[in-house]
């Protein structure tokens, strides 16, 4: 019968050989670099919004500023202002399921737009891959580029 300081040496051999087994296993599974970051939803899109100067409110989902029946789910309408923009503007937000659905349905949204735009020469849009913001404008400069970089860090790598 071996002696009880044999057993607890034993123990303590195979317990650290199980540490070792599972230490290379569970370093294999991170890779040392930060996942692609997927799409915000909507609280997230108007949280990097909010960080750049612009806020939004009356947001209505659904709102896609026409009948069409393919855009009206992935439709949400707000109101927004800040930085150079003082007054609202409504802004129709079309988020698209991944950026083939983008690619594939990105063309509708102009001609939806004209049943809300009332003069195209101001006709506003930026896209950021799955997402089109779309509404008349003119929007103040710096309200745009709030705006496209927003919707581009919501985006994360796009769908």
């Amino acid at each position: 019968m071996p002696s009880r300081g044999a057993v607890a040496a034993a123990v303590r051999v195979a317990a650290l050989a199980i540490v070792a087994s599972l230490v290379p296993a569970g370093c294999g599974l991170a890779s040392g670099s930060p996942p692609a970051a997927t799409p915000a939803d909507f609280p997230g899109i108007t949280a990097e919004l909010a960080t750049r100067g612009v806020s939004v409110n009356h947001f209505v989902s659904g709102e896609a500023g026409c009948p069409d029946p393919v855009l009206t789910p992935t439709a949400i309408a707000f109101d927004a202002r800040g930085l150079d923009q003082a007054t609202d503007v409504r802004i129709f937000l079309y988020i698209f399921r991944n950026r083939d659905v983008f690619e594939r349905l990105r063309s509708t949204i102009d001609a939806c737009a004209a049943s809300f735009v009332t003069d195209p020469e101001t006709f506003e849009s930026i896209e950021a891959s799955p997402y089109v913001l779309a509404g008349q404008g003119p929007w103040g400069q710096a309200f745009k580029t709030a705006l496209r970089a927003g919707l581009e860090a919501a985006a994360g790598s796009g769908g």
